[in-house]
């Protein structure tokens, strides 16, 4: 054989598998097996998690971030967070919390000193959102303290799985 009849050999053979291939996965009665859905199903909970600039690494806000994983885990809340970038002041931070309010979180929750200010400032002027700080404060009205020497992760599990059954 020259090269030219193996070539066409070897295209007619693969020919003829693609088109087996097609044949039998059409056949009826022929299911493929379905896939399986990994992906998960959010509810309209969104928990957001308000940091200084280590984001959720921090020694303060890593317990935070994985209860807040937790949470989502058992209630399919949305779960998020963000840097305070800039100035340590509390009216930059304050505008990232308003930014989080923005994008209608259900719950914010704070660790770090700067971000809980923050949240105490604008926790009055939004009472259809929940606050979460933890702290050494008092809890007041739409705002709650996790006292820093609990389980912090898992009373933040509980406060975001409680922010789906509040909404």
């Amino acid at each position: 054989m020259d090269q030219r009849q193996i070539w066409w050999a070897a295209g007619l053979g693969g020919g003829a598998l693609v088109v087996g291939g097609v044949l039998l996965a059409t056949l009826p009665g022929h299911k493929p097996a379905p896939l399986p859905i990994r992906a998960r199903q959010y509810t309209q909970v969104r928990a957001c998690l308000l940091t200084d600039q280590q984001g959720v690494t921090a020694t303060a806000d890593a317990p935070v971030w994985a209860g807040m994983q937790d949470g989502s885990a058992a209630s399919h809340a949305q779960v998020s967070s963000l840097p305070v970038i800039g100035p340590a002041t509390v009216p930059n931070a304050q505008s990232y919390a308003n930014t989080l309010i923005q994008q209608k979180c259900s719950v914010v929750l704070a660790a770090d000193p700067l971000p809980g200010q923050a949240l105490r400032a604008v926790a009055a002027a939004n009472p259809k959102v929940h606050f979460v700080l933890v702290d050494h404060g008092t809890s007041a009205g739409n705002l709650a303290v996790i006292d820093a020497a609990s389980d912090v992760r898992a009373s933040v599990a509980k406060a975001v799985e409680g922010a789906g059954a509040a909404s």
